[in-house]
């Protein structure tokens, strides 16, 4: 009691303890005071000096803050469209590897003749007839003639990835659209096919570094400086990738872009994400993933316009110059400033807004204004990602989201290789083209972006998650298990099934698993924007991008190794796929909840049950701050006596 009247007299009051079982509480309701005079001696008797916790009205940006700025306002909806505008640029650059890598069918010139050497995109042609389809290529690898008594060498027909290819000049047919690309202007086939794969490597490893650390950079600098600055370099590396002289040089300036991309994506969502109100937030992220598809859909015919590779990669880069005004016309995200205690640039923003916005001070009902003169002497406390190992639920949290979005990229590139596979599609002469390959990925995400607005409208960010997790699951195990064993019945002709079923049945899953991977990723990349409070926010979202950094880096490591063990990648991601779904039960539900502004509101997003309680049902638990005080009543209390006056049922003692 005589803690509780000493904090009363200092104006504050204790927060309640991190529930369990229950709902997340606004960080606004856990520090109100509880009486009209506790309101008024608050404001009074706040210290101003730096070691002293500034009132919790500053820290509930989402329930005092925004809504005296004028909420989604003008002035927001302005900056809003700012973030929208470069994922159309973001998206051009992210799939340029389809156009500027892709491998071209080839043709050896020898003595006049040309032979023709089927590349990847024909590798079915291998199957059956092929000393027949491919007789001037056997032509060229007969050996020289030898005596009788030797035994002839077998002829083989070299598939297109051999490291022995005796041809030394070559003429290229491209199929994405361009003249030249990066693999035909370096001969980058046989002996030198491998470097494909290290440049498609060398920008994934560039964005997981780049998420890691400018993360972690955006977090104690700020997201606008970061975001300059990863803008400057991008234009410096991403025009240097143009005029690169060989192979080396384009994979390592491929690295320092792909490092500057991923601080221009983190910035430019975790801005995003901190400028609107609950309710909007999950709208706002998905049209700026629209806008990215669009980009996606329109790179094909920028292709074609550009023709050659170098060209391609300059107009690609070029359209960043125009975000080198952000710097004048792009404020500092207010919600850090105020998160991070940075006051005095916190008036002067909001000053600004409100000018813009055209709202009247004399709105500010809860007094923002006057706590904030209060409060300008406190320093600055900026905090790093390495804060949450010491957190109890904030870390499981985060590395629950992590290994989701590791799952969702890493299955992803499993049903797309089914997919596309020449095996499975040997009758699909249309999925040999580049273009429908291209397209039917772009429309499969298109589909799944579409599925996921009323799915998480309607289920919440965990249920959404929840599902999207169950379809991948089911299609990726009935994928390893249901069509081995449609292979084994098409062995037998009295079963009536044919390959041809096996083929349909593959595709049908490939396209469910790539539908319900790319829901997952993006879902899990969301979800942790807005579980991981503001001071940390961009570490957070770097770990769970880095992540899916790493499920994509699969891709390119397959292809490394022939596809060798692509079985077993497989399966290692099927059994995490179950994992995730049990994990995921682990997670708190953020749909309509205020962003967490520092370590310990991330500590009170906790696990509700995953259905709502019916009306007047009590819960199994009891929260932490109702077992604390029923520990504490004395054990002399008989069942049948009363309650008394300040002693409520629960055991918690009211005012």
């Amino acid at each position: 009691m005589m803690a509780i009247d000493q904090d009363r007299e200092s104006g504050w009051m204790r927060e309640p303890e991190a529930e369990e079982n229950g709902s997340v509480l606004p960080a606004s309701s856990t520090a109100m005071p509880t009486s009209s005079e506790e309101m008024s001696a608050a404001p009074a008797s706040s210290p101003a000096h730096p070691g002293s916790r500034y009132n919790p009205l500053l820290l509930d940006f989402d329930g005092s803050v925004l809504p005296f700025l004028g909420g989604l306002g003008t002035f927001n909806k302005r900056l809003v469209l700012l973030t929208w505008i470069p994922a159309l640029f973001l998206s051009f650059s992210q799939f340029s590897d389809f156009f500027l890598l892709d491998i071209p069918d080839k043709w050896c010139k020898t003595n006049g003749t040309m032979a023709m050497m089927n590349t990847a995109h024909d590798s079915h042609l291998r199957l059956g007839n092929a000393t027949t389809t491919r007789a001037p290529e056997v032509m060229l690898l007969l050996p020289p003639p030898q005596l009788p008594t030797t035994p002839p060498p077998m002829v083989r027909t070299l598939p297109p990835n051999n490291d022995s290819c005796l041809c030394h000049q070559w003429n290229y047919q491209i199929h994405a659209g361009l003249v030249q690309n990066v693999v035909s202007k370096w001969d980058l086939v046989c002996d030198s096919s491998w470097k494909v794969h290290i440049a498609k490597f060398s920008l994934v490893v560039g964005l997981i570094f780049g998420y890691l650390i400018t993360g972690c950079i955006a977090d104690w600098i700020g997201r606008r400086l970061v975001l300059l600055f990863s803008v400057i370099f991008n234009l410096i590396f991403g025009l240097s990738v143009a005029l690169s002289v060989n192979v080396t040089m384009f994979s390592t300036l491929r690295f320092f872009e792909g490092f500057c991309l991923a601080g221009i994506f983190l910035c430019l969502y975790a801005l995003r994400i901190e400028l609107c109100p609950p309710g909007h937030r999950f709208m706002i992220t998905m049209v700026a993933s629209f806008i990215g598809m669009a980009g996606q859909f329109l790179l094909p015919g920028l292709a074609a316009l550009c023709r050659d590779w170098q060209i391609l990669q300059a107009v690609i880069i070029c359209p960043f110059v125009l975000m080198l005004s952000y710097w004048y016309i792009f404020p500092e995200s207010l919600r850090w400033q105020m998160a991070t205690m940075q006051f005095e640039a916190s008036k002067k923003q909001i000053l600004q807004i409100l000018h813009r916005n055209r709202v009247n001070t004399e709105s500010d009902i809860k007094g923002v204004m006057p706590e904030l003169e209060r409060e300008l002497l406190i320093r600055p406390k900026k905090v790093c990602i390495v804060k949450v190992v010491g957190t109890r639920n904030l870390w499981k949290n985060i590395l629950v989201l992590c290994v989701n979005s590791l799952t969702g990229y890493g299955i992803h590139h499993c049903f797309a290789k089914s997919l596309m596979d020449p095996e499975v599609n040997m009758n699909t002469s249309i999925m040999h083209n580049f273009y429908a390959n291209y397209f039917a990925m772009a429309g499969i995400t298109l589909a799944s972006c579409l599925a996921m607005c009323p799915v998480v409208g309607f289920l919440g960010r965990r249920g959404g998650l929840l599902l999207f997790m169950i379809l991948t699951a089911l299609a990726s195990l009935l994928q390893l298990g249901l069509l081995n064993l449609i292979g084994k019945y098409t062995q037998r002709p009295d079963t009536g099934m044919s390959e041809t079923v096996k083929n349909k049945f593959s595709i049908v899953f490939s396209i469910i698993g790539m539908f319900s991977s790319h829901a997952v990723g993006s879902l899990s990349v969301f979800f942790c924007a807005e579980i991981t409070p503001t001071v940390i926010r961009g570490g957070g979202l770097g770990l769970v991008l880095a992540s899916a950094g790493f499920g994509m880096l699969t891709a390119p490591i397959m292809e490394l190794h022939n596809q060798k063990g692509y079985f077993l990648h497989h399966v290692i991601f099927a059994c995490c796929t179950l994992i995730c779904i049990i994990c995921i039960l682990l997670l708190p539900e953020s749909k309509n909840q205020n962003l967490p502004e520092n370590i310990p509101d991330g500590e009170h997003y906790t696990r509700q049950p995953l259905l709502p309680h019916k009306k007047g049902e009590q819960p199994l638990l009891l929260t932490n701050s109702e077992l604390k005080d029923y520990s504490g009543l004395h054990d002399s209390v008989a069942m049948g006596d009363g309650v008394s006056e300040n002693t409520t049922v629960n055991g918690i003692k009211s005012a």
